[in-house]
């Protein structure tokens, strides 16, 4: 009978740790496919721009390797420290994808000033129809060109209209897109478990106050910021300087990154404010349906429930 228990506790034993490798080089694939995704957006401008300098690939490089080795930390790891929504799918695609045409977009504008080819005169060509488009007064993409100083040429302010205007297009295009796919996805779930704290590592459930209501709020106060960003920033620049020298904002890198930082921003605060608010509503509804079915109970259990439930979730 022992020696029974014995090959129980063994054959158990050996099941455990198997389950865990699987379970480990699984995530571990997960999280190199995410890192070397990852590398690819950052190294994308210095694929596409022609004459770059063997200094800036190798900084390029030094920057992709780090930004890959922190997504693939972050998401190998069993407990998130930075990145969030995990288990949102569609959430951490949607942003990557909007990255990512931002970044190809405004590098194939920027290639065509020095190695014009029919794709980046397309490119070109569509940008400028969009930044026309968009360039009217208090527009997001008539401030941005605010930014630069009075020592501006046309030439070099058409080419700030022209990278703003796409980008800030793509990021519509992209809040409209992720609307769409939470509606027809049904995301969060509200037939299946979602753990607050993996998803939002930064929030904290038991801060103090109700976690819906501090969800709701935060959504607020996500979506009123991103809504106010892209007009902010260029005033806040114009105040505290004299403007950026044009030849520094609209140096290739420098201007993909900015107006690609400039436009993202925003609506990936937007996209966090409808997150949490369907969070708040998906709690609201789990919340509702255990009080219909217990009915009527004694207020320590509900309590009880309360807490068991945010932690669940």
């Amino acid at each position: 009978m022992i020696e029974g228990l014995r090959s129980k506790l063994r054959l158990s034993s050996a099941s455990g740790a198997e389950s865990w490798a699987r379970s480990w080089i699984k995530r571990a694939v997960a999280a190199s496919v995410r890192a070397f995704l990852v590398m690819i957006l950052i190294v994308m401008p210095s694929v596409i721009l022609p004459g770059i300098g063997t200094d800036t690939k190798q900084i390029v490089a030094l920057v992709a390797l780090f930004g890959g080795a922190l997504v693939f930390i972050e998401y190998n790891a069993v407990y998130p420290s930075l990145v969030e929504f995990r288990d949102g799918a569609p959430y951490n695609r949607i942003r990557y994808l909007m990255m990512l045409i931002i970044v190809v977009f405004l590098s194939a504008i920027v290639a065509d000033q020095e190695n014009s080819t029919t794709v980046t005169r397309l490119f070109h060509a569509l940008g400028l129809i969009i930044g026309s488009a968009l360039d009217f007064p208090y527009s997001p993409v008539r401030l941005a060109s605010y930014m630069l100083d009075n020592n501006a040429t046309a030439a070099q302010i058409a080419q700030v209209k022209v990278a703003a205007g796409t980008a800030y297009l793509v990021s519509l295009f992209s809040l409209g897109l992720f609307v769409i796919v939470l509606k027809l996805a049904g995301w969060p779930s509200t037939k299946s478990a979602f753990n607050v704290w993996v998803n939002l590592p930064t929030f904290e459930p038991t801060a103090g106050g109700d976690v819906v209501d501090r969800l709701v709020r935060d959504s607020h106060a996500n979506l009123a910021v991103g809504f106010l960003l892209p007009f902010v920033i260029p005033a806040i620049i114009a105040v505290l300087t004299r403007g950026i020298p044009a030849e520094t904002l609209t140096s290739p890198q420098t201007l993909i990154w900015a107006m690609a930082l400039w436009a993202y921003l925003p609506a990936a605060l937007i996209m966090r404010a409808v997150a949490m608010a369907r969070i708040a509503d998906m709690i609201r509804i789990k919340r509702a349906a255990k009080l219909a079915v217990l009915g009527a109970i004694e207020p320590g259990r509900l309590g009880r429930d309360d807490d068991e439930d945010e932690d669940d979730h």
